[in-house]
């Protein structure tokens, strides 16, 4: 059977590896870091410490007897040496991943894992989670949520919903949703929300602003698109998440900017008002799908989603004509 042939070979793999070569952690981190092409990111995705990374990878030098990367700047350069071990481990690690993500597919029960944000998980998928169990209840939906830049090929994962600008990864199928619109929101009791309707854009000069450091671009963006000089904008507060930043603009602590997705049961409800609509940028919002793992749960996924996202943006525009 095709399940026992998959079991064998990752036993196979798993045995050469332990008779051969060196700490798998210390593979593991040489593998994350040769391919993210930074300790701290290899640390985020392992969800170890940077220090942990450091360390495996200084181990795995000193058992191999060579050097993998060198300095270069403030960044790392791999080796010959380290290119090489870079191609091999690759090619093991993707071949495991296949096997596992083969097994775990032929368990007729298993969930499909979603990967997203915590801000899209707590936003907008957690409002609507109990609609998609009742139109899709044979996805049995587990949702991942993460931080920073996620890996579409993780082996826990199915699938991905993530903003993204082009060019697309060549290892996924690409299921573009809706194209992303971006723009400043406000809680009616900020002090200064009612001066800030109806009045131009560069109103925003003299007002608080909040900005989330994962989106660090995104009011110098809205600026240049509404011919705003981006150095005149001031910011009050900086979030560590757009989460939080958002929240921060429903206790009326000051303006924020977001996606129309995330702000707009909140724009529905009056708990946010956007005073200058939303612009239109180069991002969608995408369901990134590994090709070993595209299938009919992945296609019914992602057509609920654009019906999800197209009735949101209908709301919005009732909302808008009244």
């Amino acid at each position: 059977m095709k399940t026992d042939k998959i079991a064998a070979t990752c036993k196979e793999i798993s045995q050469i590896m332990t008779r051969h070569l060196p700490s798998l952690n210390g593979l593991r981190a040489f593998e994350a870091t040769a391919r993210l092409g930074s300790l701290t990111q290899a640390a985020r995705h392992l969800n170890v410490t940077h220090g942990a990374i450091s360390r495996q990878l200084k181990l795995l030098e000193a058992e191999l007897g060579v050097a993998l990367f060198s300095k270069e700047g403030r960044g790392l350069r791999l080796t010959d040496a380290g290119l090489r071990l870079r191609d091999a481990c690759s090619q093991a690690f993707d071949s495991l991943r296949t096997a596992c993500a083969e097994l775990a597919a032929d368990q007729a029960d298993a969930p499909f894992v979603l990967g997203c944000s915590g801000s899209l998980l707590a936003r907008w998928f957690i409002p609507r989670l109990g609609r998609l169990n009742a139109d899709l209840p044979d996805l049995r939906l587990h949702l991942s949520a993460g931080e920073g830049d996620l890996d579409p090929q993780s082996p826990s994962l199915d699938a991905l919903l993530v903003y993204a600008q082009p060019p697309w990864p060549a290892e996924v199928q690409v299921h573009e949703l809706l194209a992303e619109r971006v723009g400043p929101v406000v809680s009616p009791h900020y002090r200064g929300c009612a001066a800030l309707l109806g009045a131009p854009p560069t109103a925003v000069f003299g007002e608080t602003l909040l900005q989330t450091d994962s989106r660090p671009q995104a009011w110098p963006a809205w600026a240049r698109a509404h011919d705003l000089d981006s150095a005149g904008l001031k910011f009050s507060q900086r979030f560590e998440h757009l989460y939080y930043l958002l929240e921060a603009a429903v206790a009326g602590l000051g303006v924020a900017i977001a996606p129309h997705a995330l702000v707009a049961d909140d724009l529905q409800a009056g708990r946010l008002v956007a005073p200058w609509g939303f612009s239109q940028t180069t991002a969608s919002l995408m369901l990134w799908v590994p090709r070993r793992r595209a299938g009919s749960r992945a296609e019914r996924l992602a057509e609920w989603l654009r019906q999800e996202l197209a009735r949101q943006a209908d709301q919005w525009e009732r909302l808008q004509s009244r």
